[in-house]
């Protein structure tokens, strides 16, 4: 089997996806999808990985791994590189799935479990859709389903986890504190702030109680100063962790929050390669490990990356934030690794936009969700997109 073409798939009006399709000699194409930086990644795949890759065996996905993750100047962050690197990884593990018959979970090793526990991301709908899409009060107040879970959090989080529960969810995340980094580049806060900040906090715990796991989102936006302030509050509240709770660029100081906070620390999302990993888990800096197969160097690495935190006792819980093929990469994953506890997802995006871009999506019910049925992925892009009128598609063949 011979890789024929690499070809790009975007639409305009969710300009952070980008989709990729490879191509092969014996019919069988392979899907992948990475996210933020749509452009430049298209623009790399094709000016550099296109005509590497371009002739040859798809199936050597490690080869091909090791070729896209260490080129000659290495690269080792989530930027455009390793973007590009990852969607190409996930369309090769579903070409090697669809010529096995066999879904990615199990071609990883098989089920460890036969469903995953989920928790909900209380984003709106249009919460990342295209552009950045992040901060409360950015988006318009005009409902566009009964999932606008972001502003619900801002107004009434106590209601939010009431009905995330009456729909089986049992974790909820949410991120209060970032406006007020925003205000004062995550240097300083407020007393009168953190008081605000909390106030969902307590709304949840007054309405539900314990029956709501409660995981804080921040961005890696604070300091280590500011970040101990926030914690010397928060952990009266019982979060089951902060993620990224400093900005990321020490894990030497994240070290020193994870020993002083109170509170557990996940880590995280911004990091590629099993070799930033292993530093913040050399350094007992986190005690969950959250990895995006879109920026963390694909199935390979992820899978990896799921290996190593086990060696070191780490729980796993997969990011996604994102689209609907990283989704149920994801989900392949959290199904098949030991060590995960939760996959992450958006009740606002797989009730709705997701439902348009794929042509199968995964079994949710009660916080639990299902492995998918079908070969490689299970799932395909849907004429929506393929035939849509704004739709982008450029194709990369053999010279």
């Amino acid at each position: 089997m011979k890789i024929t073409a690499i070809e790009t798939v975007q639409l305009p009006h969710l300009n952070n996806i980008l989709w990729v399709r490879v191509h092969t000699d014996e019919g069988i194409v392979g899907l992948g999808e990475t996210f933020r930086g749509a452009n430049a990644v298209a623009a790399y795949i094709h000016s550099d990985i296109a005509p590497q890759l371009v002739g040859k065996n798809p199936l050597e996905i490690d080869r091909i791994s090791k070729l896209l993750l260490e080129p000659y100047v290495g690269f080792r962050s989530s930027g455009v590189e390793i973007r590009a690197a990852s969607a190409i990884d996930i369309a090769l593990w579903d070409i090697f799935g669809k010529l096995t018959n066999q879904p990615i979970h199990q071609l990883l090793g098989g089920l460890s479990r036969p469903s995953i526990r989920t928790y909900n991301t209380c984003a709106g709908y249009t919460y990342n859709k295209s552009g950045a899409r992040r901060y409360i009060g950015d988006q318009d107040d005009a409902k566009e389903g009964p999932y606008e879970d972001q502003l619900a959090f801002h107004r009434d989080a106590g209601a939010l986890a009431e009905s995330l529960l009456s729909e089986g969810i049992t974790a909820m995340k949410i991120w209060p504190f970032d406006p007020y980094a925003v205000a004062n580049g995550g240097n300083f806060i407020h007393a009168t702030d953190l008081d605000k900040a909390l106030v969902p906090f307590r709304q949840i715990r007054d309405a539900v109680g314990d029956k709501m796991e409660i995981m804080v989102e921040f961005h890696s936006m604070w300091d280590l100063t500011s970040a101990l302030a926030i914690a010397r509050e928060l952990k009266a509240f019982r979060p089951f962790w902060s993620e990224d709770p400093i900005k990321m660029m020490n894990p030497q100081s994240l070290a020193v929050y994870a020993q002083q906070s109170g509170i557990p620390v996940c880590a995280s999302e911004t990091m590629a390669t099993r070799a930033q990993f292993l530093e913040v888990l050399r350094t007992d800096a986190t005690d969950y490990v959250m990895l995006d197969i879109s920026w963390c160097g694909g199935l390979s690495e992820a899978k990896k990356i799921a290996t190593m935190a086990e060696a070191f006792q780490r729980p796993i819980a997969p990011h996604d934030c994102t689209g609907p093929v990283v989704f149920a990469a994801s989900i392949h994953l959290s199904l098949n690794a030991p060590n995960a506890i939760f996959q992450e997802s958006v009740r606002a995006y797989y009730t709705s936009w997701y439902r348009d871009l794929v042509t199968v999506m995964p079994r949710i019910e009660k916080g639990v969700i299902y492995p998918f049925e079908g070969a490689g992925l299970g799932l395909e892009l849907s004429d929506f997109v393929l035939d849509h009128p704004d739709v982008i598609r450029h194709s990369t063949k053999a010279a």
